[in-house]
Order: C-alpha cells, then structure tokens, then sequence
C-alpha cells in the first residue's frame, strides 16, 4: 500500500473491494469492531465461520484476512491485541459486530507521529472537497 493511499490528503475509495473479495474469498462477511470503551468503530473487517469460532473460542479479535486468504490474529505482529467482548449480528445475517477492548494502543498498522497505533479511521472527509484532514497526526 502506498503511503499517499494512507497519509495522504487526497479521497481514492476502492468501490472494487468487494467484487474483489467476492472472487477469491466466497465465504466472507463484514466485521465492524467497536471499542467497548469509546464506542467508536475502529476498523471493519471480514470474517468467515472459522475466523469467527476461532474469535469466540479464544475471545480475541480473529479475522480472516481476504487479501491474504488466512486467519488473521489481529496484533499477532504488532502486539496491539484485543479482547472480544460480545458479539452482534445485524438483522439479515450477513454482517457482525465485535465489541472488543484494546489490549494496548491503537488497531490501524499505520502509526501517528508519536509512533502510537491509531484507529483506523483517522481522517475526515471534507465533503464539498473530498480534501481529507488527518486527526491524528
């Protein structure tokens, strides 16, 4: 991923992703995880069945990574791990929320001057511009 694509100041959405996904990953569902603490929503993700029983076996934060087509151990590498509190399930079927509590730090991979993980959504959308304003620097 190029740095311009996270730091950068200018909107290029991927309106392809989910086509995407649909031709190498056919068993995926969105995720979006929530902060218990904070309420806000840190990152949407995916999961198939067996990233989610591997999330409720282990009341962690497991998901299925579509790009890599594997289990992904959300902070294996980083360390930022977090603990799956409860779980939800939208109306039809095809969508979850995790409420999770961070561990330590941040869960987005991209790091704020400080060096501190952030949440994933970290930039706000000007939207007369589509010019986007990073919050957490």
């Amino acid at each position: 991923m190029s740095k311009e694509l996270e730091e950068g100041n200018r909107l290029t959405l991927d309106f392809a992703k989910i086509a995407k996904i649909a031709e190498t990953c056919k068993d995926a569902i969105p995720v979006a995880v929530q902060n218990a603490d904070t309420k806000e929503v840190i990152l949407v993700a995916y999961t198939n069945e067996y990233a989610m029983r591997q999330s409720f076996e282990k009341r962690k934060l497991i998901l299925w990574s579509t790009s890599r087509n594997v289990l992904w151990f959300k902070g294996e590498t980083s360390g930022e791990t977090f603990d799956l509190l409860e779980a939800r399930v939208n109306c039809e079927q095809n969508s979850l929320l995790y409420i999770v509590r961070p561990c330590r730090g941040g869960i987005c991979h991209t790091k704020n001057r400080q060096g501190q993980p952030r949440n994933c959504y970290y930039r706000r959308i000007d939207m007369d511009s589509l010019e986007l304003t990073n919050l957490d620097p």
